[in-house]
């Protein structure tokens, strides 16, 4: 039983001498919120659906040690976000400005809706045109009555 005890002892020794250290804050607390506020509004470029403060890809932390440096040197946010864009484009952001570049990405989901909501008023009046003038005809209708007749019986 013992040596049970000492393998469970090693096993949980060597997970903790494997664990990462967690990754250091910026010296100055100004600068780590700073960083934060800006990365907030950046998307992660691997995640996509992340913002770059969220994201624990190798890229992401490359870029807020990036951002880190920039702050350093004194550059305003706007800086750093037109550095951002210039270098991976109106992606990068979550809210990318409105111009010709981008308008299909800020009109394309109600474009979409518009024309989803157009077919679906279309598909409706012809399925209900069809089903007004789609009555029985004399013989079907004879057809059923006897049927229904030999079915009392």
């Amino acid at each position: 039983m013992r040596y049970l005890y000492a393998l469970v002892l090693v096993l949980l020794a060597c997970g903790a001498v494997t664990a990462k250290e967690a990754t250091l804050l910026a010296d100055d607390p100004v600068v780590e919120q700073r960083l934060i506020a800006i990365s907030e509004e950046l998307r992660c470029l691997v995640c996509q659906n992340e913002s770059l403060a969220g994201s624990r890809s190798d890229l992401a932390m490359d870029l807020r040690r990036e951002l880190r440096t920039l702050i350093k040197q004194g550059k305003t946010d706007a800086e750093i976000r037109e550095f951002m864009v210039s270098r991976y484009g109106d992606f990068v952001l979550y809210r990318p400005p409105v111009k010709p570049t981008t308008w299909l990405l800020w009109a394309g989901p109600f474009g979409l809706m518009v024309v989803g909501v157009g077919a679906l008023f279309v598909y409706l009046r012809r399925r209900n045109s069809e089903v007004a003038t789609g009555g029985l005809t004399d013989e079907e209708s004879k057809r059923v009555e006897a049927l229904l007749k030999e079915g009392e019986k």
